[in-house]
């Protein structure tokens, strides 16, 4: 049984920051890209990025410059550093990975909650 757990979410003054984490367990043979979606209010789930095995990463246009992604493939982990938040940043964030247990899956984290108050 895999598990993805996120961590790090909360409340926040627009301009403040915030450090999301996920960290995946179980039996785990190879991760490929892992990532970090978000959900808000009434909106349907949106990408906000991904980081291949190999370090390659990709943003949603509204986040670049201000969100990083990185992970540390030895500990099977993903975090997002969230700078210069806006109000419109505030929705559940899901941790995303794509790995192999003896076969391939997408698996999500549970959810974490991130608000931005103007």
């Amino acid at each position: 049984q895999v598990q993805l757990v996120e961590s790090g979410g909360g409340l926040v003054q627009a301009g403040g920051s915030l450090r999301l984490s996920c960290a995946a367990s179980g039996h785990i043979l190879s991760m490929s890209d892992m990532g970090w979606y978000r959900q808000g209010s009434g909106k349907q789930r949106e990408l906000v990025a991904t980081i291949s095995s190999g370090g390659t990463t990709n943003y949603a246009d509204s986040v670049k410059g201000r969100f990083t992604i990185s992970r540390d493939s030895a500990k099977n982990t993903v975090s997002l550093q969230m700078n210069s938040l806006k109000p419109e940043d505030t929705a559940v964030y899901y941790c995303n990975a794509y790995l192999y247990t003896g076969r391939w899956g997408t698996y999500w984290g549970q959810g974490t909650q991130v608000t931005v108050s103007s």
